[in-house]
C-alpha cells in the first residue's frame, strides 16, 4: 500500500523534472541565437550576410574575415593594452577587496556595521554623478592619456559589491581556525593569507570573473581618459571598427568574436567555482 501511494508522487516529481529540463533547454536555445548568429556571420561572405532567406551555415567558410579583422586596425596593440589593464586591475581589486572584507568579517570595532552599510550604499550612486569630479582629479594629477585612472583605483578597496561577496563568504569560515592559527603564532595578515584565502577559492574565482569582465569590457574609462591610438583598448577599437567598416558585418562580427572569446574561455574554466561561490555567499548575514 505504501509503495502504491508513493508511486504517483515519484512519477509526478519525475515528470516535473523532465518539463523543467525541456524548458531550460528551450530557453538556452533561444538565448543562444544571437551568439550563433554572430559566429555564423563572422564566417560568411558579404553576399551571404544580406541573403534572403538568411543563411545560417556559411558555405564556403570565410576564415579570412578573422585575419582582416585582426590586421585592418592595430588590434594586437588594442588586445595587449586591454590585457595589461585588466590583469593589473584584477590583481589590485581582488587583493584590496579581500583585505577590506577580512576586516569587516573578522574584526569587531565601533561603527563596523555603519561603515559596512555606508560602503554598500555607494552601489546606489550612479557612476555618472562622479564622472566629472573624478576626471578633474586625474587631470590635476597629470595622468590623462595614461592607464593609471583605470588601474590605480582597483587597489583602493576593490568596490562595494566585491567586498560584499568576499565578506559574506569569509563569515562562513569557522573562527576557530583563526584562533588555532593564532595559538601557533600566526599574525592577522598570516590568517588572511594562509587560512582565509585558500579556503575561499570559490569566492575568489567569482570576484575574479566579475572583475575581469568589468575591466575587459570597459568602454567609458578608455573613452574618457585615453587620447592616443596606441593606448586604445579593444572596446574603443571595436567602436572605431564599427565606424570604418559598419557595412561589412562579417568583419565586425569577426572582431567582436575576438573580443568576447577570452571571457567565454575564462567562464568555462571557472564555471564550477563561480556557481559555488555565488551559492555560498548568502549563507550568513
Amino acid at each position: 500500500m505504501a509503495q502504491a501511494a508513493t508511486s504517483p508522487a515519484r512519477q509526478g516529481t519525475r515528470w516535473g523534472r523532465i518539463v523543467a529540463f525541456v524548458l531550460l533547454c528551450l530557453g538556452s536555445a533561444i538565448f543562444s541565437i544571437p551568439f550563433v548568429w554572430t559566429v555564423s556571420t563572422a564566417l560568411k561572405t558579404k553576399e551571404q550576410v544580406f541573403a534572403v532567406p538568411p543563411v545560417w551555415i556559411p558555405n564556403p567558410v570565410q576564415w579570412e574575415n578573422f585575419r582582416r579583422a585582426w590586421t585592418e586596425l592595430p588590434f594586437p596593440t588594442f588586445v595587449f593594452n586591454t590585457v595589461l589593464i585588466t590583469l593589473i586591475s584584477v590583481v589590485g581589486q581582488v587583493a584590496s577587496a579581500s583585505l577590506v572584507a577580512y576586516g569587516f568579517a573578522r574584526f569587531r570595532f565601533k561603527g563596523r556595521t555603519f561603515l559596512f552599510y555606508l560602503l554598500l550604499s555607494t552601489m546606489m550612486l550612479p557612476a555618472q554623478v562622479t564622472m566629472i569630479p573624478v576626471f578633474l582629479i586625474w587631470r590635476s594629477l597629470g595622468l590623462i592619456d595614461t592607464f593609471a585612472p583605470m588601474t590605480v583605483p582597483a587597489f583602493f578597496g576593490g568596490g562595494a559589491f566585491t567586498v560584499f561577496l568576499l565578506r559574506q563568504f569569509f563569515m562562513t569560515v569557522p573562527k576557530e581556525l583563526d584562533e588555532a592559527a593564532m595559538i601557533d603564532g600566526c599574525s592577522y595578515f598570516g590568517i588572511w593569507w594562509r587560512i582565509l584565502l585558500p579556503l575561499s577559492r570559490p569566492a575568489l574565482v567569482t570576484v575574479t570573473l566579475f572583475s575581469f569582465l568589468a575591466h575587459w569590457d570597459d568602454f567609458m574609462g578608455p573613452l574618457i581618459y585615453l587620447n592616443s591610438m596606441e593606448k586604445y583598448t579593444v572596446s574603443i577599437g571595436l567602436r572605431m571598427f564599427q565606424d570604418m567598416f559598419g557595412t561589412e558585418l562579417e568583419l565586425l562580427m569577426a572582431a567582436s568574436l575576438i573580443h568576447i572569446l577570452p571571457t567565454i574561455v575564462l567562464f568555462f574554466i571557472g564555471q564550477r567555482y563561480f556557481i559555488k561561490g555565488i551559492a555560498l555567499t548568502g549563507l550568513k548575514g
